[in-house]
């Protein structure tokens, strides 16, 4: 939970999120001024209901009541069409300023670097972009501008009894104090609470998330019952923290009522005993007026207290979503050097990194790729390979040492410039729930359908999605589910293709696919490979005989380069890798 929990308001954190609505001041200050209008008609309601009795019944003024009837109507309509105005436009601003909100946190999320998310709950992510967003849209739809207008409904109250009957007015005064304070600590309490019911709330998202895209392996490994096990344990959490803030609610207000109930039997019998002694019936009015202004004075007050909770929880929320905001957790992109017309050489000059501070990945590695070549690195797993693809695309930052390609140190690019520049087919591909033309052109407006045909076929993938249920346009659902392992490689390999890239990375691409999507593969491979800068990571070591060169890494360092030839040759590192592997095939 967040260290300032038990802060009933958090004042700085409020002035920021009003610097959202400054694009929005015309619908501001127009529900401020709604909500200015809704106090003024509340107080006219017993002020007419009070000349209706002491100035039209009393005096059997039939004139007078029909105008001040029709005077009431007219309150309660403007009380109508302002209560109206009041909701929608509220709604509009809370909605207005989380779109805004949230499209500034999912660019900044966009340019983290993946540290970041290595070491973050998605499911919680999702929270803060989708749930809590909401929370912060309430605080202005049913939280700031609803508390102000039932103050402003409470002062105008107060001071119209001060107004008309001041004796009166002291004996609510006097009460007022005990609801004041158990407000008071209503609200502290409901922050710490609503604090807690959030962090659940992330806890289940987070769990339920991890639980539903992993669930091949809790059935393959029978975790059911376990997994159904622990989220009864974080659902009661769950249900313990609401339950906390419904056992406020359960106090605060019958207590508000009672004090409310006290308030008027109090007013009735000192102005009835008033009226009998002393002062005749010219203070019935005064007395039915007050008695409506008392509800004025603490129905808001309770009001507030559950708008409070409203606004807390928005508060807690904005806090959330405004640390990932605050979080700098972005590659530093101040490059400047754009070019179009990559050759593609590399150089990796004594780098050095680690994921973990203590922890070193790469120690010290240097080698060189020519333009157009075509290298292999290889290892056991672990040995750093790809790292080395991660380094290169910048998605973390190098410990010491120089990445450059053609001779400028990658730092100096631009992000963009650099990243187009760069197309990688991973092991574990990822699709979106799209069709299957735009996963390969990514939306790109210059990637059309007929040039995604043509590459297609240029690559020998055509036949394969031609025979989809919908071609180019099937929909391959969340993650690809509906297309196998080896067809997902071949429409990411299509994707690489049609990017144009000038270095071309393929991440352990034929690792777990079908003999018959291998073949394909290695058509496609061929040809996207041709007349660019390749970099192959590779476990099966038949797939990299023709590579220009082959780098062999162990424990992050590399311990042998050259061709499959001469390593074979040299008869180390490679050659006990290349014939324990091709043992092993034969005996399967």
């Amino acid at each position: 939970m967040d260290k300032d929990s038990g802060k009933a308001f958090d004042k700085r954190l409020f002035q920021r999120l009003l610097a959202h609505t400054r694009p929005y001041r015309i619908t501001f200050y127009g529900v401020a001024l709604a909500a200015v209008l809704l106090s003024a008609f509340a107080v006219l309601t017993p002020l007419l209901l009070r000349e209706i009795i002491d100035g039209a019944i009393k005096q059997s003024n039939e004139e007078k009541l029909l105008w001040l009837t029709l005077a009431m109507l007219g309150v309660l309509l403007g009380q109508v069409v302002c209560q109206l105005l009041f909701n929608y436009y509220a709604n509009w601003l809370g909605e207005s300023v989380i779109k805004d909100i949230r499209i500034n946190l999912f660019k900044h999320m966009l340019g983290f670097r993946m540290k970041y998310f290595d070491s973050s709950s998605l499911g919680v992510l999702v929270t803060r972009a989708v749930a809590d967003m909401q929370r912060i849209g309430e605080i202005f739809s049913q939280g700031f501008f609803v508390i102000v207008a039932d103050l402003l409904k409470m002062l105008v109250a107060a001071g119209v009894m001060l107004f008309i009957n001041w004796r009166l007015a002291l004996i609510v005064f006097a009460i007022l104090p005990v609801i004041l304070y158990a407000t008071r600590l209503f609200q502290k309490a409901m922050k710490v609470a609503f604090t807690e019911v959030r962090a659940r709330v992330s806890e289940l998202n987070s769990f339920v998330q991890e639980r539903i895209t992993g669930m091949k392996i809790v059935q393959l490994f029978t975790r059911e019952k376990i997994e159904s096990e622990k989220f009864r344990e974080i659902n009661e959490k769950h249900q313990n923290a609401w339950l906390k803030t419904v056992w406020y609610n359960s106090i605060f207000f019958p207590i508000a009522e009672i004090v409310s109930s006290i308030a008027v039997g109090l007013i009735v019998w000192y102005g009835g005993l008033q009226n009998v002694s002393n002062l005749g019936i010219e203070e019935f009015g005064t007395i039915f007026a007050f008695i409506l202004l008392i509800d004025l004075l603490f129905r808001p007050l309770r009001q507030i207290a559950d708008k409070f909770n409203t606004l807390q929880m928005g508060m807690v929320a904005a806090n959330r979503v405004f640390k990932i905001l605050d979080t700098d957790s972005n590659i530093q992109d101040v490059g400047t050097v754009v070019k179009e017309d990559i050759k593609g050489n590399i150089r990796f000059s004594n780098v050095r990194f680690g994921y973990l501070e203590d922890e070193e990945v790469l120690h010290g590695v240097s080698f060189d790729v020519k333009a157009g070549e075509t290298i292999a690195i290889v290892g056991a797993t672990g040995a750093g390979k790809s790292t080395i693809i991660n380094l290169l695309n910048r998605f973390y930052e190098i410990n010491s040492g120089e990445i450059l390609i053609d001779g400028i140190d990658i730092k100096d690019y631009s992000l963009i410039s650099l990243r187009k520049r760069i197309a990688v087919v991973l092991q574990d591909v990822f699709l979106f729930a799209d069709t299957v033309a735009n996963n390969i052109s990514l939306k790109d407006n210059d990637v059309t359908i007929a040039l995604i045909e043509e590459a297609a076929k240029q690559i020998g993938v055509d036949e394969f999605i031609s025979n989809l249920p919908d071609g180019y346009q099937y929909n391959v659902k969340e993650r690809g589910t509906m297309l196998s392992s080896g067809q997902r490689q071949l429409i990411a390999f299509l994707r690489a293709y049609v990017s144009n890239p000038s270095i071309l990375v393929l991440d352990e691409a034929t690792s777990s696919v079908d003999t018959y999507s291998e073949q394909l593969i290695q058509r496609a491979t061929e040809k996207i490979t041709e007349g660019r800068t390749s970099i192959i990571i590779a476990h099966r070591l038949a797939t990299i005989k023709k590579a220009d060169k082959i780098i062999v890494m162990d424990a992050g360092v590399i311990v042998e380069q050259g061709t499959h030839k001469e390593l074979l040759k040299k008869g180390g590192y490679y050659s006990n890798l290349y014939e324990a592997q091709f043992l092993a095939e034969e005996v399967a």
